[in-house]
């Protein structure tokens, strides 16, 4: 695994602020996904071995948490919530419009590998939905129309992308 001199020094900083190694399994695991962009299985042995565990108990961690990534994902990550508040005023249709001008099914990298659209448990903005999220950029009250214009904005911007 070909991780970034400066992600092996955060990750040997890290480790020594933890009481017990296994404490530093979270950090770690964030570090290496924003250096590499997800967690390949290679990822998740050199951590067991890094925090002297054994595989599964790193590998029971990327699977609970939903923000851990076991395969890559495209230059822009959509995340549309489905949860009921967002799904009872057009979560579905927004989620669809996005798969429809992306021609790509969530949980896929879209041909050219521009977007990956994910279909999520609540985004913690109950009140404004549908709302989408898109890298880290929150978008409320999003509707088909708005949805459209999101997808042309990526596209424009990836357009201009050399």
């Amino acid at each position: 695994m070909n991780l970034k001199p400066e992600t092996l020094s955060r990750i040997d900083e890290v480790i020594p602020h933890y009481p017990s190694k296994r404490s530093a399994t979270l950090p770690l695991l964030h570090l290496i996904q924003e250096d590499i962009g997800y967690l390949p299985p290679e990822a998740i042995e050199w951590v067991a071995a890094k925090l002297e565990l054994q595989p599964i108990n790193v590998y029971e961690v990327v699977t609970f948490y939903p923000m851990f990534r076991q395969k890559p994902i495209g230059r822009r990550h959509i995340k549309v919530c489905r949860t009921l508040s967002c799904a009872l005023v057009g979560g579905y249709k927004v989620c669809e419009t996005f798969e429809k001008e992306f021609n790509t099914r969530c949980g896929e990298v879209s041909p050219g590998g521009e977007v990956t659209i994910e279909f999520v448990e609540c985004l913690a903005s109950c009140g404004s939905g549908p709302v989408v999220l898109i890298d880290d950029d929150l978008h409320e009250k999003v509707d088909a129309a708005k949805a459209k214009a999101l997808a042309d904005q990526i596209k424009q911007e990836a357009a201009r992308r050399p």
